[in-house]
């Protein structure tokens, strides 16, 4: 049996950071991925935001390695090459109640250290973008778009430069947790066993699935999974505004957002559907509900402009009607297992916090 230093598993922007950050340090990395390509789930099926960090609590993960991980991820980018722009975000109230949550996100950006962050009265939002309807609205001048895949292309490049293997349509079985390391049985088209002392579980969706395989990995520890699918929305035409647009959050998310891809596409979504199975077709039904959220902001919408896009599901730790949870990087310390490093709940801002969850892995073993 073949054995390496180190088994990450689960090539999404997450999983092929943290493999980065292990093969740069010199260790004899592998990393398996069940699908026929990198970053084919929740890496790949989101908003593309590059997040500021005033949304998640003080203290928390989230919020530490948010704006760690945005200013990490703009240096990576402007390096490497990875097409990406800083536009801005306003933050939109559209009744005077709702001033009140958007002076409670400045103070909590301020406590997690976001800079950038300035209270605009109605007339200072619509002199910045006309086409809004708000009240009062928080501009984050820190927040951006990036193209995820050109993102995870330069990491798997830094990764295999480094020395790492990808070893693609891989699907992790089972494995064994023993004295001497982690052995892990892989399939596909060529099955293959591989032990390690170190294995980290970046397995995204199927985290808990896969830490439960684990023959000597206690099942206490590993937290219940929950998935919320999106549903996003393309915008028929051009958009009026050259920043993203956000309502103030709303119980089980951000709301119905308004983001710009780098090809100037407007998008809309995601709204929030709890699902088990994993299907990412777009109902275009759904759209209905969309329409009155978004003229709220942008009372011009027309009718009929919006049509299907895509669907991205994020792995939760709390179910419908549950308080947000933060991520969980599960180390030896909290279950047991030496070598072993589980990754759950790794949602928004995963794609943002990415560089900075490696880092915080890489220092943990």
């Amino acid at each position: 049996m073949e054995r390496v230093d180190c088994i990450v598993v689960g090539a999404g922007v997450v999983g092929l950071a943290v493999a980065r950050a292990f093969a740069e340090r010199g260790l004899e990395t592998v990393l398996l991925e069940s699908s026929n390509a990198i970053g084919q789930g929740t890496s790949s099926r989101n908003s593309e935001v590059i997040h500021a960090g005033l949304y998640y609590e003080p203290g928390s993960l989230k919020a530490e390695l948010c704006v760690r991980g945005r200013r990490l991820l703009y240096e990576f980018c402007a390096s490497h090459g990875v097409e990406h722009r800083r536009t801005g975000k306003l933050i939109v109230a559209t009744s005077i109640e709702q001033a009140a949550t958007l002076e409670r996100l400045q103070a909590t950006g301020r406590a997690n250290d976001v800079e950038g962050l300035r209270m605009l009265s109605a007339a200072e939002a619509l002199a910045l973008e006309p086409a809004l309807n708000c009240t009062a609205a928080l501009e984050s001048g820190s927040t951006g778009i990036v193209d995820s895949h050109g993102l995870m292309l330069a990491l798997q490049g830094d990764f295999e430069r480094a020395g790492g293997m990808v070893a693609l349509e891989s699907p992790v079985l089972k494995g064994e947790c023993g004295a001497e390391g982690i052995t892990l049985h892989a399939g596909g088209a060529e099955p293959m066993s591989l032990s390690a002392g170190l294995v980290i579980n970046s397995a995204g969706l199927h985290a808990q699935a896969l830490a439960r395989s684990l023959t000597g990995m206690p099942a206490a520890p590993i937290p219940p999974a929950f998935f919320a699918k999106g549903n996003y929305y393309s915008l028929t035409g051009r958009s009026p505004f050259s920043r993203l647009i956000y309502p103030v959050p709303e119980p089980g998310g951000l709301g119905v957002h308004l983001t710009i891809d780098l090809g100037g596409q407007a998008r809309f979504g995601p709204d929030v559907e709890w699902v088990e199975a994993f299907d990412y077709r777009v109902d275009p039904a759904r759209a209905d509900a969309f329409y009155a959220s978004i003229r709220r902001y942008w009372p011009a919408l027309p009718d009929g402009a919006l049509q299907p896009a895509y669907s991205g599901i994020r792995p939760k730790l709390s179910g419908p009607g549950g308080a947000a949870q933060d991520f969980m990087i599960q180390g030896p310390r909290e279950h047991g297992v030496s070598g072993l490093v589980n990754l759950f709940g790794i949602e928004s801002p995963g794609l943002t916090s990415a560089l900075a969850i490696a880092e915080r892995v890489a220092a943990l073993v």
